[in-house]
């Protein structure tokens, strides 16, 4: 790993840490916010090899001295990683990095802390964090990861530099997606519904988008082609997977990636759509309709998302729906 290809996801962050460590001006406390998968953990660890890197060049760590090497392996004496102790970061395990901070390094004078879910931390621990912010023990640097940055103590916030971590590009997010295990038809389908890695993750369990996925594309042929059969995959299938607001609503929005799919294929963009594996279907579908139905069609999906969150009876709501997406 190098700045050069964590710089392609962070550009920002990257370039700010960067700066600061060829001017030799890094902060003793950085957080570092962000959804989960934006590389907050890896810029962190970085960070470490390039601030004990005795055979750096510029800013850029070896990648093969005994510094970088262990850093890597997790094994360096004066980098040191705190994680939650079950659901919580405890202040026994601030108090253990407090006598840390009072040692002096093992091989050098230089320590470098990173608390990981720093927002799980009890409130009895986020204060005794805050003796290492307001008196640090230079030359000592302190990381902070976080998912959720409005669950850390305002004081803690204060004594620290916080560089917000940027979703992936579509692009990066999906392959992170597909090297996790999913198909990349799923993997990009469930790219353009959500950006955060844990909801996708969490989508992607027990199949449930798998089978929701399956049945807006048979709902979507049997609007197209099988009209008579509508009603009975809406009561079969669709009220009986599709339970709940939240997830009515991806159902809803996976039927709107559809037409707006065939929107992109009457615009000759393929490149665009996110059934990807579905591209023959959309291109038979796209020759019995115009750019104008379309936008009808996607129109009224948008309405039915608008009412769903008004407390419209869904299957009133989705009949109503199926009708109009029939009708164009």
């Amino acid at each position: 790993m190098s700045w050069k290809t964590l710089e392609q996801s962070q550009e920002k962050v990257v370039k700010m840490l960067t700066n600061s460590i060829h001017r030799d001006r890094l902060a003793h406390a950085y957080i570092f916010e962000g959804a989960r998968g934006t590389g907050k953990k890896e810029v962190a660890f970085q960070l470490a090899k390039s601030y004990f890197c005795k055979e750096r060049t510029s800013v850029e760590p070896c990648q093969r001295c005994s510094d970088c090497k262990r850093i890597t392996s997790k094994n360096h004496p004066d980098v040191h990683l705190i994680s939650p102790d079950g659901q919580s970061i405890k202040k026994q395990q601030v108090e253990h990095l407090q006598k840390e901070f009072s040692y002096r390094g093992v091989e050098s004078k230089q320590k470098v802390y990173i608390v990981e879910h720093a927002e799980k931390m009890t409130a009895s621990a986020a204060n005794s964090l805050l003796k290492f912010l307001e008196e640090p023990n230079s030359p000592t640097i302190a990381i902070l990861l976080t998912e959720n940055i409005h669950q850390i103590l305002r004081t803690v916030l204060s004594r620290s530099q916080v560089l917000t971590f940027a979703p992936l590009k579509r692009e990066q997010y999906v392959d992170q997606l597909v090297e996790s295990g999913m198909t990349r038809a799923m993997a990009v389908c469930l790219g353009t519904i959500t950006t955060n890695i844990s909801e996708a993750e969490k989508f992607s369990q027990d199949d449930w988008i798998v089978q929701a996925r399956n049945v807006v594309l048979q709902l979507t042929e049997e609007v197209h082609s099988r009209p008579q059969h509508v009603l009975f995959t809406l009561q079969e299938k669709w009220l009986p997977l599709f339970q709940g607001k939240d997830q009515a609503d991806i159902g809803l929005e996976l039927l709107l990636l559809w037409y707006r799919d065939l929107l992109y294929i009457q615009m000759d963009n393929k490149a665009e759509c996110v059934f990807v594996d579905q591209v023959e279907r959309l291109e038979q579908q796209a020759l019995y309709s115009s750019q104008d139905k379309i936008q009808r069609q996607m129109t009224a999906i948008f309405e039915a998302k608008r009412h769903l969150h008004a407390n419209v009876n869904p299957q009133l709501l989705m009949e109503k729906l199926l009708f109009k997406l029939q009708e164009g």
